[in-house]
């Protein structure tokens, strides 16, 4: 991708929705470095008029790997996430991207922008950022160092609403790692509207069947853990929920252990899909 101006990585087909056309999905480079254990690059992911602040985070083995989508909490940006989560993926063999959600990161507006919102503006900036994230995985899925059968999602706070909801229409996301996240609070403004756009209850139930892991502290006063635990009740198998003791981010030893979880999903994934080819072929 880094020697050309304008590449395209690829389409790929949704469940319920037509392929992109080929020219719908491009990537911009901006920057490449070596870093420990793989190559990160800096881009643009364009499609529709909306250009995405992305960053890719490859490890040095060789492709197709698999791979994760990082989304980032309110107020924050990709940096955190690929610094954090991606930088302890690669270490791993799971290539990653983050993505600057609408309103964050390296895009026009920041937090003061979102507190003088309208409701219906906020619901309409909530629907970008369900569109962008889609787009983010048909790129992650179309890329030619990506194996597109081992694709995860991982969401940290406002973003983990965003990976539920993204994941529960996206049924070739094999594994989703749900940090800080839970049902709406209780006596949300104008809670009948919100719901009828994200309700993570909802959206829960519909990735029974796929391993979900949620990663919530017991002192989080953000994302209480009653939230969390009614999330956790309505979610199908197979499901766990880990603990830690602090509050609405997690600490490194408990970012290590979902990088765990993930790879050992991941890995069962590429397990079961050699599998069901050793069976075809005999």
């Amino acid at each position: 991708m880094a020697g050309s101006d304008l590449a395209h990585p690829g389409s790929m087909k949704r469940r319920g929705s037509k392929p992109p056309e080929p020219e719908d999905i491009l990537a911009v480079p901006r920057a490449g470095r070596d870093v420990p254990s793989g190559v990160r690059q800096d881009l643009e992911i364009v499609s529709r008029g909306a250009r995405i602040p992305a960053v890719l985070l490859l490890p040095g083995n060789v492709p197709p790997v698999p791979a994760a989508l990082l989304l980032h909490g309110l107020g924050s940006r990709k940096e955190r996430m690929i610094d954090t989560v991606g930088a302890a993926l690669v270490r791993r063999s799971i290539a990653a991207l983050a993505v600057d959600l609408p309103l964050h990161g390296a895009r026009q507006g920041g937090r003061e922008d979102l507190g003088r919102m309208s409701p219906m503006q906020l619901l309409g900036s909530w629907s970008d950022a369900v569109a962008e994230a889609r787009t983010s995985m048909d790129f992650l899925a179309a890329h030619d160092s990506i194996d597109a059968s081992r694709i995860a999602i991982v969401g940290y706070s406002l973003g983990s609403f965003l990976a539920n909801t993204v994941a529960a229409d996206h049924p070739e996301v094999r594994a989703i790692v749900l940090a800080a996240s839970g049902d709406l609070p209780r006596g949300i403004p104008f809670g009948p509207l919100v719901r009828t756009v994200v309700d993570p209850i909802r959206s829960i139930r519909s990735i029974a069947g796929r391993p979900l892991l949620m990663v919530n502290g017991r002192s989080d006063r953000t994302v209480t853990p009653a939230q969390a635990a009614a999330l956790h009740a309505a979610a199908g198998e197979p499901k766990t929920i880990h603990w830690y003791e602090g509050g609405h981010w997690p600490p490194q030893r408990d970012i290590e252990f979902a990088c765990d979880w993930l790879a050992t999903q991941l890995q069962a994934a590429d397990a079961r899909r050699s599998r069901t080819r050793a069976s075809s072929a005999s």
